[in-house]
């Protein structure tokens, strides 16, 4: 690259954009494999033990029989945010049912040193003015977080009726008694009015298909199923450890200088590098906090929302990471465009943005990691937005540690095989006496989509079935001929980088639509076929055209290892545009289309 002008950003000429294209193009060709994400497999069967819950000892219980109002599947986040909707529409008996041992979701799981949530804790961490709280940290500490789940429960009064260590596995409406008959894995067979998925897609450890991951004598887990009864609390049980950490994305970004601080040696198997960007965490002011008058949260997710969607605000409240890349988020969140500019000045302008961007992460690499050579594999070459985005201060000096050894699987396909005492790659073989796989969670995969939660509705069509061609919805909640079954998730609706701020406008939605059938005395909230028809032709018509951008991507969950779908589910305006649509339907007569006294 040629130097810039001190003081003005870099110039790119014609042959430096097409020569960082073709690098990109590069990188994501070395990495990409046939079997798209068929190089996972599911911590099942004999790889059972990585999905056990190490955190609570699964209690016995007789079956539940009896008939509740509402069953919320999921005890995350969604699954809170909906439980506390339906209370405040004055529902008095609300089942949560989860596969964790308590609520939190993501958070319950996830208990591995050094997790953090990555969208700053004040817009991340819903209902804090219900509960009365405020976070200790800007970028909330996992276990801050998981409290604040159990706070909510405990405020809205969740865990009276819930069932833990349980697994939904069938939903059976019942036209007659407008109810559904809700049966589980521990013998529940009981009645419900409203049922309402939020299951989740975080919740499923994935694991790389490693030939010969069975044989390993050593110790293996996965990071969101930490072992602490091996690595101590402080980790001082991995002193005279080697250890081997499968993964560099969000989970590996924490957790490796973790590790890297206590092991005797650690070894960081690499396929991809992530974008490493400033952290900066800090403690939260308390004379801030009692500065704080009410409506403080909802201003500062409402301002979060709109600038990294691309609005504009007069003020950025938040001022971090995200806000500030806002323009180089919208070819995955929202298909908001400007009209004013021509659609080749455009892709310019956002290739320069994002080469800009990408470049200054790539210098930070060099600023901060003193081996050249290590340097270089740590360099991060693709679209900003082909990764979620990571934050850290500690993740790069790391690999300063003497201790510490980056491993690069790229132009091996990743691990090549793994031995009763250590992992190949290529015909060099590390020894280890640990592996920790930092590989994430299956995504986009609940039990709805899955087929593992068969649901019938109205003469007993399944939901896969009426779903044959595509998700069809209203809005994203619900289905026609599903009668009281409600929705949370990203499919049919829009999407940002801070989900729980989604899921909040989505429950509230739910609340209200309930709230209003039990003042009208509604037995059945069901969107009639031709508005559930009318939403699935907004989809198709303002879905974001990314599926270039995707495809071009390094692989990744991103974009199914490589293979994207051809069709985007997400509505393209985007999460303000959206919200405002929810509340203007609920304002002019919207819920007359869903309501049914019958």
């Amino acid at each position: 690259m040629s130097p810039s002008i001190p003081g003005q950003p870099h110039r790119y000429r014609p042959e430096e954009v097409e020569a960082l294209r073709a690098k990109y193009r590069l990188e994501r060709d070395r990495r990409i494999r046939p079997e798209g994400t068929g190089q996972y497999r599911r911590a099942a069967g004999e790889f059972g033990h990585f999905a056990t819950d190490p955190y609570t000892e699964r209690a016995e219980r007789a079956p539940a029989t009896d008939v509740v109002e509402a069953v919320v599947i999921g005890g995350g986040f969604g699954g809170l945010l909906a439980g506390a909707r339906l209370r405040q529409a004055g529902l008095r008996t609300i089942r949560t049912i989860d596969e964790a041992g308590d609520f939190g979701g993501t958070w319950y799981w996830n208990r591995y040193p050094g997790v953090h949530c990555d969208v700053e804790s004040t817009v991340y961490m819903p209902l804090l003015e219900e509960v009365g709280y405020v976070p200790k940290w800007r970028y909330a500490p996992g276990e801050e977080i998981r409290q604040h789940a159990v706070a909510i429960a405990k405020q809205f009064d969740l865990y009276a009726d819930a069932l833990f260590h349980t697994r939904v596995t069938e939903l059976r409406w019942d036209d007659d008694a407008a109810e559904w008959q809700v049966t589980t894995d521990r013998g529940d067979a009981f009645r419900t009015r409203y049922v309402v998925i939020s299951s989740g897609t975080l919740s499923q450890p994935k694991l790389p298909g490693i030939p010969g991951i069975e044989t390993f004598r050593g110790h293996t887990f996965h990071t969101s199923r930490w072992d602490y009864g091996y690595t101590g609390e402080d980790l001082g049980r991995l002193a005279d450890k080697k250890v081997g950490v499968v993964g560099t994305g969000a989970s590996g970004i924490q957790v490796i200088p973790e590790v890297g601080g206590a092991a005797q040696h650690l070894y960081v198997f690499q396929r991809t590098p992530s974008t490493v960007d400033v952290r900066d965490n800090r403690p939260i002011d308390p004379a801030w906090a009692e500065t704080l008058k009410p409506g403080w949260q909802r201003e500062r997710m409402e301002n979060f929302l709109t600038i990294v969607t691309g609005d504009h605000a007069d003020e950025d409240l938040i001022d971090d990471g995200w806000t500030s890349t806002a323009r180089l988020q919208r070819n995955m969140l929202t298909g908001t465009l400007d009209p004013t500019i021509s659609a080749e000045e455009r892709e310019y302008l956002d290739d320069l943005a994002d080469f800009r961007k990408m470049d200054e992460i790539r210098a930070r690499v060099d600023q901060v990691v003193e081996d050249p050579a290590t340097a270089e594999l740590l360099k991060p070459w693709y679209r900003y937005m082909c990764k979620r985005p990571g934050f850290s201060d500690v993740y790069l000096p790391t690999f300063n540690r003497p201790n510490v050894t980056l491993v690069d699987t790229a132009d091996t396909g990743g691990i090549t095989r793994m031995t009763e005492t250590g992992v190949v790659v290529g015909e060099q073989e590390y020894e280890v006496d640990c592996v920790i796989f930092a590989t994430g969670f299956e995504v986009g995969v609940s039990g709805v989509i899955s087929g593992t939660l068969p649901v019938y509705g109205r003469g007993g069509t399944t939901l896969l079935d009426h779903w044959g061609s595509g998700p069809r919805t209203l809005h994203g909640v619900y289905s026609h001929g599903f009668p009281n079954l409600f929705h949370l998730g990203s499919l049919q609706n829009a999407a940002s980088v801070n989900f729980v701020h989604v899921l909040q406008e989505q429950a509230t939605h739910i609340g209200a639509v309930v709230a209003e059938a039990r003042r009208r005395d509604a037995r059945r909230i069901e969107p009639t076929a031709e508005a559930e028809q009318r939403w699935v032709d907004t989809i198709r018509e303002t879905a974001p055209e990314n599926y270039t951008f995707r495809a071009e991507c390094t692989p990744g969950y991103y974009n199914g290892e490589g293979k994207p779908r051809p069709v985007n589910q997400s509505f393209g305006p985007g999460p303000t545009v959206f919200h405002d649509l929810l509340r203007r339907w609920r304002a002019e007569g919207g819920p007359d289309e869903v309501l049914a006294n019958g």
